[in-house]
């Protein structure tokens, strides 16, 4: 298969792409067209455009999907093959640029291919010993935890991923896995490597002591309570909900009933309250930024039904559109629709800020200039 039909970085010859109708460079700034030169956007009609094709609908930032696991199953890593449906099942739903979570894959091949979406990747989980999903992550003691951050900090692509609760069999309920002092001096290194640093959070214990501790964004956070909201809104730490997730609960709850049903019931509490906590943090400032945990025992391709969750939460529909759009990007540093931008984009059929629904069935999916689906 040549380059030109797959996609593959090495058709350097020049293309030219017009997208038309209503173009959301920003939640209230609406441009006529844009079009997207040799992968690149530009607002000015190029000399060639009269033999540009045509796209019409209306158009969004590709979306993010700031928690995935594109590498990553139930078991474990999955070889290139798998990972590369991930991607592509992703990518159809138009999640264009990924934060992987933790991965214990390499695909930095990926970053090769002009056809699938970008990755920015948080390293491996950093786990305290067997406190987690076998297989997934680093598992490690405290003593050890600077300099597997510092590891990981060097190796993936500005994050770092740390499991801050899990089950602890001897207590049959979540508890914090790091003492505050290692978690001080992890977070300090990670920040002093260039990095920023993210947990694993369900419960409430271990949010304060990770906040205090420098921390720049909690997954999960579905113990955030009236004492914790304040701290993060304060801090300006963000959180990703995952609430696609957070609906398997009841199921997980069930499973562990018999052997840990104290755990069980805090599972089902924190499942119950899971859109009050979302709300109260956006109401609060938090940050809150669109994740749905693909990867692990999830589908790839949920996008579309996280950011419908947040609008279920009470977030409004242009705020949960934000993020995992405009504000998701400008959070991870990469670009939106602007001018020299790589032209990364879904066309839709009808205005998504009116009805997040409509993000469910792209018109058009269009990478680096290209049209993929």
């Amino acid at each position: 298969m040549s380059d030109r039909v797959s996609g593959r970085a090495g058709d350097r010859r020049q293309r030219v792409l017009r997208v038309k109708g209503r173009v959301l460079v920003g939640p209230d700034e609406v441009r006529e067209e844009l079009w997207a030169v040799d992968g690149r956007i530009t607002f000015d009609r190029p000399p060639d455009a009269d033999s540009a094709a045509t796209l019409t609908g209306w158009v969004l930032p590709g979306l993010v999907d700031a928690h995935c696991h594109v590498g990553l199953d139930r078991h474990g890593p999955v070889d290139a093959a798998t990972a590369e449906r991930q991607a592509i099942t992703d990518r159809e739903a138009g999640t264009l640029l990924v934060r992987d979570a933790g991965s214990p894959s390499d695909t930095r091949w990926i970053d090769d291919r002009e056809d699938l979406p970008k990755i920015i990747r948080a390293g491996r989980h950093i786990a305290r010993t067997r406190r987690y999903i076998r297989n997934y992550a680093h598992e490690i003691e405290p003593g050890d935890l600077v300099a597997y951050v510092a590891r990981e900090a060097r190796r993936g692509d500005g994050w770092v991923k740390l499991v801050g609760d899990w089950i602890d069999r001897s207590a049959g309920d979540l508890t914090a896995c790091w003492p505050r002092g290692e978690v001080e001096a992890a977070i300090a290194e990670a920040h002093r490597l260039g990095a920023r640093v993210t947990a694993h959070c369900f419960a409430e214990e271990s949010l304060r002591d990770l906040v205090e501790a420098g921390i720049d964004c909690v997954e999960h956070a579905t113990g955030l309570t009236e004492e914790t909201v304040p701290l993060f809104a304060e801090r300006g730490v963000a959180i990703v909900p995952t609430l696609v997730n957070i609906a398997t609960f009841p199921d997980l709850a069930a499973g562990g009933e018999a052997k840990f049903p104290r755990w069980s019931a805090h599972m089902r509490q924190l499942y119950k309250r899971r859109y009050d906590t979302v709300r109260s943090a956006y109401d609060a400032g938090i940050p809150v930024y669109v994740g749905t945990d693909a990867g692990g025992s999830l589908a790839h391709g949920l996008v579309a039904g996280e950011v419908a969750e947040l609008v279920k939460a009470g977030i409004p529909p242009r705020e949960a559109l934000s993020a995992t759009t405009w504000g998701a990007r400008r959070w991870l540093g990469r670009p939106g629709l602007e001018e020299g931008a790589p032209a990364d984009l879904v066309v839709y059929e009808a205005d998504p800020r009116a009805d997040v629904r409509v993000l469910a069935a792209p018109r058009h999916i269009v990478l680096n200039g290209r049209v993929v689906g």
